[in-house]
């Protein structure tokens, strides 16, 4: 029994780091920047079709990569005449629209705004050009029920930094 857990506990590690593996030689977005020099990963950025620019940070002296990203303002539609089980099975395609989008390595954040207002959240592609961006966006079932409109725009942030 001991040496059958151990087989199955093999089995899992490897079928686990098997299919990250695959998943990232599939997704062409996505770069393995754990061993590579800052060069190496502006390199294939740009080979990739992203844009960016490279600075020296002068107080820690490490090389900071800027990358172009596409930030959509996701916007209240023309047609938010749904009824109440309508909207409700939108947002459930919503959030899974979102959730294949993270999967895929071409969206890395978004939310909803805590107001009423007109910008309802945000989604930050990370795609090479803003006409994907945009194709990727117009694929959400709020955005193709009219209950969404979308606003692109190229926004510029710091490659690996994070929010705090």
């Amino acid at each position: 029994m001991k040496h059958i857990f151990s087989l199955i506990t093999i089995l899992l590690l490897f079928s686990c780091t098997t299919t990250k593996k695959e998943n990232v030689e599939a997704n062409t977005i996505k770069i393995d920047t754990t061993r590579l020099t800052s060069s190496q990963i502006e390199s294939n950025l740009k080979a990739k079709g992203f844009k960016t620019f490279s600075y020296v940070d002068e107080t820690t002296k490490d090389t900071v990569i800027m990358q172009q990203y596409f930030i959509a303002f996701l916007k209240s539609g023309s047609n938010r005449n749904q009824t109440e089980e309508e909207a409700k099975l939108l947002q459930e395609q919503h959030l899974a629209h979102l959730g294949s989008m993270y999967e895929q390595g071409f969206a890395d954040i978004s939310g909803p705004f805590g107001d009423d207002g007109d910008i309802r959240g945000i989604t930050i592609y990370n795609v090479p050009t803003q006409q994907m961006a945009d194709s990727l966006a117009k694929s959400d079932p709020m955005v193709k029920a009219g209950r969404l409109d979308i606003e692109i725009h190229p926004w510029w942030a710091a490659k690996g930094f994070k929010l705090r």
